[in-house]
């Protein structure tokens, strides 16, 4: 991301704007859902961060798409949500990725199980030829991860005006263990 254009936005949707126009500085959720955005869109969460993290969060609906609805209502009161065609698709990526994209989260939609045939190997020996044959085979279930996002971490974690996606990475094989880890 761009950090000069970093500064720009956070000054614009916090109203750190010169005296001459202190009566535009945002205050109630008009604030919250600015700094929410910008809070969002980074991968670390200052403390300063908390009350408007909290005011996001504590947005839900029984339903899913319900939620990220009210959600992106939320952010879409933050007047620079909607300046430019850039900050729109900021706010619809981060309505559907933020909470829904670390490691835990990852970890459990990425998650599936499948049935395999596992087998004792036996090597035997018949005529001068070495045989290897399968015996005592059972069908067990297996867990694993995909290493791929969902395309609505993908739209999160790839926006330009994002960092959220370095804060999460897939280790290891699909196959062997694989899993999602968030970066410290």
């Amino acid at each position: 991301m761009n950090k000069s254009y970093l500064g720009l936005l956070a000054a614009a949707m916090l109203g750190a704007a010169p005296a001459a126009f202190a009566d535009d500085v945002l205050a109630g959720d008009a604030r919250l859902a600015c700094e929410a955005v910008l809070c969002l869109s980074s991968g670390d969460r200052p403390s300063e961060c908390a009350p408007s993290i909290k005011r996001y969060f504590s947005i839900r609906h029984k339903k899913m798409g319900d939620t990220l609805k009210a959600r992106r209502n939320f952010l879409k009161m933050c007047p620079a949500s909607s300046e430019t065609a850039e900050m729109a698709g900021l706010t619809d990526a981060i309505a559907e990725g933020a909470g829904r994209c670390d490691a835990q989260e990852l970890n459990r939609m990425m998650r599936y199980t499948k049935l395999e045939k596992v087998c004792e190997h036996k090597t035997k020996y018949s005529l001068g030829r070495k045989y290897v044959v399968e015996d005592n085979c059972q069908t067990v279930k297996k867990t694993y991860i995909r290493p791929d996002k969902p395309g609505y971490c993908k739209a999160y974690f790839d926006h330009n005006l994002t960092t959220a996606g370095d804060k999460v990475r897939y280790v290891g094989d699909e196959r062997n263990g694989g899993r999602w880890v968030d970066v410290r």
